[in-house]
């Protein structure tokens, strides 16, 4: 739940009761040098008619993330108020900030809005926005699908995620949901830092959470793209908000998505130090553990030798680390498995 009952400073136009739709823009205030009493505009679109569940979508919660806000904006144009029976609540550009400087971060308080959950209304920017997509949008929701992909940081295998949340029954509506969402890969995973994200307040409210990774490296993947606007709609279809069967048939002939996860910690390697990474594997290639994931070279060092990291486990590689150059900590690889639940 919200940290607070107080009221969020974010102006919302949007009647969410009412039929038909409505497109318009949340009123974010945010003061700065060249106008004191300045607002963010961050876009919204409801769709509504009839009875049935609400669907949220929500993307760009990080800026230099382009698959999901590309899906969404194009079925917030398309979607017939008429075909609908529900409610589809779309944000296509949630950090309006961080999109308009093509960062993870937000620029106005340097924070990633994905760790400030469940926000402050009296706090910074990205504090204040998360307040509000808890206390506000949340509540309203039934799904939530928030559409994320590695971005600069590095590529991902085009795949929905989620958390085991020990609910048996949830985790089995969300498997069901994830696979008709119908990406290549579904990834139950357990994060380095999952405690102030969204999706852990989706969790809290007992709401079907899924996530998305599709893609990254700083540029738009067109099977991404394809990926993301066909799950939306499967989406839609799999809870009958719209008419329809999902898709599920993945390019390479499977007819189905494969689930995955990631549950201990050494499936995660990490750079041990300062300097340039040379990856052997893409997205979607099986590894093996003792297997070199790649090589971390000290170009600026006349002959140091570069460092050798393994892969600790035999999996598919999920994520890939994006630029060549890391820090000390920054991950540069995430292996899957298949999927097995936990007794």
């Amino acid at each position: 739940m919200s940290m607070t009952t107080e009221k969020s400073r974010i102006a919302c136009e949007i009647d969410f009761d009412r039929n038909g739709r409505q497109a318009g823009y949340l009123r974010a205030p945010l003061s700065r040098n060249t106008s004191g009493w300045g607002i963010v505009e961050i876009p919204i679109i409801v769709v509504k008619n009839g009875t049935g569940p609400t669907v949220l979508l929500t993307g760009a919660v990080h800026g230099d993330e382009y698959e999901g806000p590309i899906a969404i904006s194009r079925l917030s144009q398309t979607l017939d108020p008429g075909a609908v029976q529900g409610r589809v609540i779309m944000m296509p550009a949630v950090n309006v900030p961080a999109v308009h400087s093509d960062t993870r971060l937000s620029p106005v308080d340097n924070r990633d809005m994905n760790r400030c959950f469940p926000g402050n209304p009296k706090g910074t920017f990205s504090e204040m926005l998360a307040h509000f997509m808890d206390s506000v949008i949340l509540p309203m929701a039934d799904i939530s699908v928030d559409m994320h992909t590695a971005g600069h940081s590095g590529d991902s295998a085009l795949s929905t995620n989620m958390h085991d949340v020990g609910d048996p029954e949830r985790m089995k509506r969300t498997l069901e949901a994830a696979a008709a969402f119908g990406a290549p890969y579904n990834v139950v995973f357990s994060g380095v830092d999952e405690g102030a994200t969204f999706t852990s307040c989706v969790e809290r409210r007992g709401i079907i959470s899924l996530g998305t990774e599709l893609g990254g490296w700083g540029r738009v993947s067109v099977e991404g793209v394809r990926i993301g606007r066909r799950g939306v709609d499967n989406i839609l279809k799999y809870f009958n908000v719209i008419d329809g069967d999902p898709e599920t048939a993945q390019a390479d002939g499977s007819p189905a998505t494969r689930h995955m996860m990631v549950a201990e910690p050494d499936l995660y390697s990490f750079a041990p130090a300062v300097g340039t990474f040379e990856p052997c594997n893409v997205v979607g290639e099986q590894v093996f553990a003792g297997q070199a994931a790649g090589y971390l070279h000290f170009v600026e060092d006349v002959d140091r030798a570069p460092i050798e990291i393994k892969y600790k486990r035999d999996g598919i590689l999920w994520m890939s680390a994006g630029p060549g150059r890391v820090g000390r900590g920054d991950t540069v690889a995430v292996v899957m498995t298949d999927y097995a639940p936990s007794n």
